[in-house]
């Protein structure tokens, strides 16, 4: 799938809308829920969970009549950025969002994990299907210090492996992502020369790669450029059957991504009561390297009732039976505790002072 076509298809809405206001300014315009009983929300942000928030969506707008859902895989940077500005009902980050951007949200907003993921390194390497990269092999290659296949870097974690004597390719993302945001942010953990350039950032000054749109988008180029290496979303790399390098975690052990090794992960990560928090370099042995919660991005004000009580019942149901569509997709359900924390985090969201009954 190109990632033209990628981006019209996690469009769910069956006829072509406006993009209505998170807090209920444009509502009219967008179509709202005025004349009739029906229900359209838009969101956008990450693409990282794009694929499960599609299922879950189409899912839920089958099962309720009235009831359309547009998401617009846009990145994390766009997502949150259509939030502040009011171009959308919900969004999408795996970033979350720093204080400084939600003070810029009149009335706030509910930061909402929705479910997990790992990120791994996807390559294209002829005749090598297992590879083995260490902490100073992989942080290398995106500094742009370990250069070729045969690098002693990874050539003493693969012995016997035919490693050709040909540079690197990296595929790094070209838009401003939330999938960036936590490779970067493990880099800079176990890099000391990472964290002080390029450092943590959603679209960061790479010091080595070529650059694609999208999880999407590193995806298509790695699967079609022999010799390169990127980061993606565990789901999007298992959807196309690439090859995924096992990585040396904290404790010294050379760990693939699964469902396990990601609840293994999260597992040292506690939530707090904002529900954000990162595991950027998990402990145990266990423990796969690089994983994140990715976050729905709520209004906790909104003047279109029958918007409002869709979007909490939407929420019901992704914290809830829609886990169950998680690791068939290459997600990590959410531990029953985050799920009831994030459905109680939007049960007492009320109408705005000024809003109608939704007309």
């Amino acid at each position: 799938m190109t990632r033209k076509s990628w981006a019209f298809g996690v469009s769910l809405a069956v006829a072509a809308i406006g993009w209505s206001c998170g807090a209920g300014s444009s509502q009219e315009k967008a179509g709202g829920t005025g004349a009739g009983s029906l229900v359209r929300l838009q969101g956008a942000g990450a693409s990282f969970p794009a694929p499960l928030y599609m299922k879950w969506f189409k899912a839920y707008s089958a099962a309720h009549d009235g009831v359309q859902i547009d998401y617009q895989s846009v990145g994390s940077g766009a997502g949150v950025k259509a939030v502040i500005d009011k171009t959308v009902d919900f969004g999408a980050s795996d970033a979350a969002m720093t204080p400084e951007e939600v003070a810029k949200v009149q009335g706030g907003v509910h930061l909402l994990p929705m479910t997990a993921g790992s990120i791994v390194l996807t390559y294209n390497l002829e005749g090598v299907s297992e590879l083995k990269l260490s902490r100073q092999a992989y942080s290398g290659i995106f500094l742009g210090k370990v250069r070729k296949w045969n690098d002693p870097a990874i050539a003493a974690t693969n012995k016997g492996a035919k490693l050709p004597d040909e540079p690197i390719n990296v595929v790094v993302r070209a838009d401003s992502s939330g999938t960036t945001f936590v490779f970067t942010q493990h880099l800079s953990a176990i890099s000391p020369e990472f964290a002080k350039s390029p450092g943590t950032n959603k679209m960061p000054n790479w010091p080595v790669g070529t650059k694609s749109k999208g999880n999407e988008g590193v995806t298509a180029s790695v699967k079609t450029t022999p010799g390169s290496i990127g980061y993606v979303e565990y789901g999007y790399a298992k959807s196309q059957s690439l090859p995924m390098a096992t990585l040396e975690n904290r404790a010294g052990e050379y760990v693939a991504a699964s469902t396990p090794s990601g609840q293994a992960a999260l597992a040292s990560a506690q939530i707090p009561e904002n529900l954000v928090v990162w595991a950027s370099d998990p402990e145990g042995k266990d423990a796969y390297p690089i994983v994140t919660y990715t976050w729905l991005i709520l209004y906790k004000q909104y003047t279109d009732a029958k918007k409002l009580e869709t979007l909490k019942d939407l929420v019901k149901y992704c914290a809830g039976e829609g886990q169950k569509e998680s690791e068939a997709l290459g997600y990590i359900p959410l531990p029953s505790p985050v799920a009831e924390k994030v459905v109680a985090a939007v049960a007492g969201t009320a109408v705005a002072a000024s809003a109608s009954t939704g007309s």
